[in-house]
């Protein structure tokens, strides 16, 4: 009678959210994905994410949720720093103590936005929000811990369900007869279901490297010195270019429907209670070099995501 191996166990949090939602099934084929609710793990709760850890013991923590109100967390630091430090830090430790590894997610907004070029990984962070703040402390909590770990910063995520740009801006066209999107922000949007297959791929890849033995010693050698990556769509663009390019491809299918049309505006001309990066363009160079996913042009991924609306 041959054995089985024990299949990995895998920790997902925020499986409701952007990027859980296609997590899950793009986890699914690795192994057993747990996935529990608030009631069992409550990210604003640092004892109740040891708790969900010590319950499920997995190989990876697969960690998506966040808080990401941008603009409410000028006004609640105390829960973002809860959600986007603390929870992570337990996250950390817990690892730490059994041998897991975890994948973590983070933000352009860790930068100060005011370069014109792709920020690289070891550029010098300097957040201009609460938010931004919050999500730097939580991939330094992860790192002080010294657990094996991944951490993959993105930028603009968008994708089919949830609350995001790109459907509030496909409603508000069919409503509305103008709108106004801001035009001097810089960066690139980022499909949520390709963050979750690059997440699947790398995962895989380790584990099959790992032949079921330790992980760190891998994920550190992936990692080429540093466990953060760059990982957001290709190319380059503007809320505003993001906003024509998808009500064109819209258009495209509905010809019969009339839309708004958009007009650019400046930063300065709406205003916002947390300050947004002028510049959220990311150098994705190392994630293709070292971990061999090479991330999706923007437009070709905007094109597919509306096509399934």
């Amino acid at each position: 009678m041959t054995h089985q191996p024990e299949q990995v166990r895998i920790l997902l949090t925020g499986s409701t959210g952007q990027v859980g939602v296609e997590l899950l099934q793009t986890l699914a084929p690795l192994g057993v994905v747990y996935s529990p609710g608030r009631a069992r793990l409550d990210m604003a709760d640092a004892a109740s994410v040891r708790a969900a850890i010590r319950e499920v013991r997995p190989r990876w923590i697969v960690n998506p949720a966040a808080y990401t109100a941008v603009d409410k967390a000028e006004s609640e630091p105390e829960l973002a720093y809860a959600v986007n430090r603390d929870a992570v830090w337990a996250m950390g430790e817990e690892a730490c103590r059994i041998g897991a590894a975890v994948i973590h997610f983070s933000t352009d907004y860790v930068f100060d936005g005011k370069g014109t070029t792709p920020y690289v990984e070891t550029d010098a962070t300097g957040p201009m929000s609460v938010y931004g703040a919050s999500k730097l402390a939580g991939e330094q909590a992860l790192a002080e811990t010294g657990a094996a770990h991944f951490v993959f910063r993105t930028s603009w995520v968008y994708g089919t369900r949830g609350k995001n740009f790109l459907l509030t801006i496909l409603k508000l066209a069919r409503e509305r007869e103008l709108l106004r999107v801001v035009g001097d922000q810089h960066g690139a949007p980022t499909w949520s279901r390709e963050l979750a297959e690059m997440t699947a791929a790398v995962l895989g890849r380790c584990e099959a490297s790992a032949s079921g033995g330790p992980l760190e010693e891998l994920l550190r050698e992936g990692g080429g010195g540093s466990p953060v990556f760059h990982a957001a769509g290709a190319g380059e663009t503007t809320w505003y270019g993001f906003a024509v390019e998808a009500v064109r491809l819209m258009q495209e299918r509905n010809p019969e429907v009339r839309f708004a049309e958009i007009e650019s505006i400046t930063t300065a001309e709406y205003p916002t209670p947390a300050r947004r990066p002028g510049n959220s363009r990311m150098n994705c160079n190392k994630l293709s070099e070292r971990l061999g996913w090479r991330m999706m042009d923007w437009k070709d991924a905007l094109r597919e995501v509306v096509s399934e609306l």
